[in-house]
Order: C-alpha cells, then structure tokens, then sequence
C-alpha cells in the first residue's frame, strides 16, 4: 500500500533539528479493490521469514529472534537440561569419590537433538583417533639428574610411585598370551616385587610353552609320530621294503605297533603282512626303562643316560637280538625283517590284517588252556637255559594264541640271569603265569614257587614270599661279586639276525 507523507514544520527546537509528523492519507475504495494493490500484499506475505531450525545453537550470540514461542519454550528447556546435567555430575562425583572403580550416569544425562549426529560419516572411531582412551599413559620421565623438584619436594626415579606407576606401563611389554588388562581410568601401582614376580612368572610360562610345543614335534605319542620318525618310515617305503602302511594295530607303555604290507629286499624274505614296532622316543610313560639295560652287560658300555634317544635306540636292537635268540631255539615269536633306529619291522602275527589275540582275550577251552600251560612252561625253561634270556614282562598280556600255540611277544626287556635282578624279574614272572593259569582252571598249575624251581633248575626253599626273596637276593648277591672279580664279561655278536639300516646321518 502506498504511503504519501506530508511533513509539517514545527516551531524550531534550541536542542536540535525539529522532528517531522508523517501524516497518512486515506486509501479510496477502488484502491483497494484493485488486483494490482491484492498481488503486492501477496509478495509481501511470502517474503515473511519462517521461524528459525529449531537444530541451531541456542548459545550462538544473543541476537536471537524472541517473538516465536517455540524458540522460547526450547530455551527454557535447554537451561533446564544443562542445570539437570550439571548436578547429575556432582552427584556423580560425590558418589564416586576416589574410589578406583567407579559408576557412570551418563545414561541418565539430557540430549538434546542437536547434540546427535545425524551423517553417519560424521561418526569417528576413537580408535582411528591419537587420543586412544584405553592407552596406558606414559610414565613421567625424570631427567638426566635423577630427580624433580627441591628441598622436601623432591622426587628420585626411586620415587614409590614413580616406580609403580612404570611397572604398570611396563606390563604392556608381557607376551600376548599374558592377559594384563586395560586399566582405563585407574592410577594403578605395581611395587617392584609384583612386578618382578608376574616378569619371572610370564618368563616361566613361555619356556613352558616352548617345551610342550618341542616335545610334542620331537616325540612319539599315542598313535601319532614325530617328523624324524615318519621320514624313516617313508624312506622304508621308497625303498621297496614295505608296499605300504596302514592303521595302528596296538599302543603300550613302551611303542606304537603299525600294520603294514610287506614288500622285498635283496638278500632276505619279506612276509607279505609285516608290523612296524616304533619305540616312544619319550621316557615319561616308562620311566624305569633303564633299568633293564643299564646292567645288561651287552650293552653296559654303549648306555648313556644323558642322551634319550640313544637309550630308544638300545632297546630297540636289544628286542632285535633276543627274538633272534629265540628263533634259533624254535621258541614260536615274530621275525624280523630290519631295524632302522627306534623302528623294528617284525613278521606279522595274525592273518588277513587281523592280529591274534592275547592270551587274555582269547576264548580257550579247558583243554586248549592246559595246552597253552604247558607250552608256556617249555618255553620259559627254553628261554631260560637255550636262551639264557629272562623275559622280565611275562603274562597274558605279552602272549599271543595263534594257530593253537602260544607265541611270545615284546621281549625288548628281557636280560640274562646275571643281570642283578635277573633272578628276581623271573620269580616275578613265574608269578604271574601261576595266577593266570590257576585263575583259568589248569588244576595241574604249580605255585610260582615250584615254577622258578622247574624254570632255573635252583632248589629255594621258602614257607613266605618275603623268605623266598631273601634267598634269591643271596644269590643275585653271590653272582654279581664273581661277575666282578672275574672282570668284564665281553659277548660276540653271536646272536645273528637281520642287517641294521643305516643312513648319513648315523
């Protein structure tokens, strides 16, 4: 609508200009009814502002536009929120107090709209940040001098504190198996006892690992071989000795026994089914093993026992030479093939993969029981007197029954009867046989007093157990002082039996 303004001059003013009166005039009818007059009202309504975002700063400048009644209920609400806030951290703060652990309220704080982000690319990792909340604080550094501060104020790098405080940085250092925690938000102190306590315990635990990691690579378990262990066996196959290996047949105290198919060799036979008797190249499970051959007299001068794996070795050619002992006196056990350090391969006792049982899981008759007593009786005088061996590790465990007869197995502790004990592992024995076979119904079973008296041709007498020791600890006693005044006993490799494999690094 346009104004006309007529100015009015008034009297003047000693103070200043005199101020003009704007008068309006009245608009005639057609004016207003006028589409020119409608379409200027109509710009000037939509150049009106709207009302201001209600997402802006609230704080910015004070220049704020008070006529909208939105803006002012959001700002009284946002003074409401802050002093809400404020005094929700106080409590917060007296709550906590110094305790250590504290309790957050946050989940209890006001936000407000303009406080969320709305872009999700506006949202920052504190992780991809410098300012990481969970990294452990450096400690404060003293100087050159070793110390801060003056007169009572001062403060040496052997500062209680100080020192607490970097044994804890000091933590991050630990192997990342140790788990130390994050510590966020604590002023822990470790004293230099602690500390050095968890180092020498984390220390401890790595070469604890390392030798669990070492053993289980470097030895020969329940079923499963060692690398060194499994190159010996692919090299028999390459060689043609064997066809292949299958599937483990048995596992003792002492070796692992594979089933295999024989293959052939220039000079001697091979069985079509052979075994594969690889020795446990780890002492734990049988750990007095060096007992039965540290006083064997064969192998009295190549014993150490600082070095394992040869003791491995030593047992396994022991078990060689005394099954050739035995098969020289028709004594029914395996044959052997060849010995390649811990891995003796045997002739295979059973037929198309399927073992012969043992003495204890076979179904005998009684009849078939008396016929095994008694082969089991020959043929401990034969091995006893043809052999000059002592099986050391007889019973129903270590006896086969195939095709009708009992075959003798795992006699790689057998001695001879001057060993020291020798006397004692053959009443042991004996013992063990005269309960089997008394315990199977043999009526015709002897004691195992009667038993050592056949077997060795000695005429102990005894009422107890304990008396009949005695006398053979005696005589163990006598054989062992002439074993030494008539000096070392020296054997030739009299006992025959199949080559030893060698490689280059023998």
């Amino acid at each position: 609508m346009d104004q006309i303004g007529i100015t009015a001059e008034g009297p003047k003013s000693p103070w200043g200009a005199t101020t003009s009166k704007v008068v309006s005039a009245a608009c005639s009818l057609t004016d207003v009814m006028s589409e020119q007059l409608a379409k200027q009202l109509d710009e000037e309504s939509n150049a009106l502002t709207d009302f201001p975002d209600v997402n802006v700063n609230l704080d910015v400048g004070e220049e704020l536009d008070t006529d909208s009644d939105l803006m002012l209920a959001q700002m009284l609400q946002m003074q409401f929120d802050k002093e809400f806030d404020t005094q929700l951290r106080t409590e917060e703060k007296k709550f906590n107090g110094d305790s250590k652990l504290s309790i957050s309220f946050e989940n209890y704080r006001m936000v407000h709209p303009y406080e969320d982000s709305v872009s999700s690319e506006e949202e920052v990792d504190w992780q991809d940040t410098p300012h990481d909340p969970y990294k452990a604080d450096k400690p404060m550094t003293n100087p050159r001098k070793g110390f801060t501060g003056k007169g009572k104020n001062i403060t040496t790098k052997h500062d209680e504190v100080v020192c607490g405080r970097k044994n804890t940085s000091r933590m991050d250092n630990f192997a990342p198996e140790v788990n130390v925690g994050d510590g966020l938000g604590m002023d822990l102190k470790l004293s230099n006892q602690v500390y050095n306590s968890l180092k020498q315990h984390c220390y401890s635990e790595q070469r604890r690992s390392a030798r669990l990691h070492e053993k289980k690579e470097h030895s020969t378990a329940e079923q499963v071989v060692d690398p060194k262990t499994r190159l010996l066996m692919y090299k028999m196959v390459n060689a043609g000795v064997l066809e292949n290996i299958n599937g483990c047949i048995s596992t003792g105290k002492e070796s692992v026994v594979f089933h295999a198919a024989g293959g052939s060799m220039e000079d001697l036979p091979v069985p079509d089914e052979c075994v594969l008797k690889v020795f446990k190249t780890t002492l734990n499970e049988f750990k007095n093993r060096d007992k039965y051959i540290k006083d064997d007299y064969r192998f009295k001068e190549r014993f150490s026992k600082l070095n394992p794996r040869k003791i491995i070795h030593l047992w396994a050619e022991k078990e060689m030479h005394n099954l050739a002992r035995m098969k020289k006196a028709d004594i029914p056990c395996p044959e052997v093939v060849v010995l390649k350090k811990h891995i003796l391969v045997m002739s295979f006792i059973g037929k198309d993969h399927v073992p012969a049982p043992k003495l204890k899981d076979a179904m005998l008759s009684s009849e078939d029981m008396k016929t095994a007593y008694h082969q089991v009786l020959h043929m401990m005088h034969q091995l006893y007197t043809e052999c000059n061996l002592v099986h050391a590790d007889l019973s129903e465990y270590n006896m086969l029954w195939h095709e009708g007869k009992v075959w003798l197995i795992d006699v790689s502790q057998s001695i001879e009867p001057t060993h020291p004990h020798g006397l004692e592992f053959l009443f042991r024995d004996c013992r063990n046989v005269s309960t089997f076979f008394q315990k199977g119904g043999v009526s015709e079973a002897m004691n195992p007093y009667e038993l050592f008296n056949v077997v060795s041709g000695l005429e102990l007498l005894g009422d107890s157990e304990a008396d009949f020791l005695a006398q053979i600890e005696a005589l163990e006693k006598m054989n062992e002082d002439h074993v030494q005044r008539r000096g070392k006993k020296t054997y030739a490799s009299s006992d025959g039996g199949p080559p030893l494999l060698h490689d280059e690094d023998d």
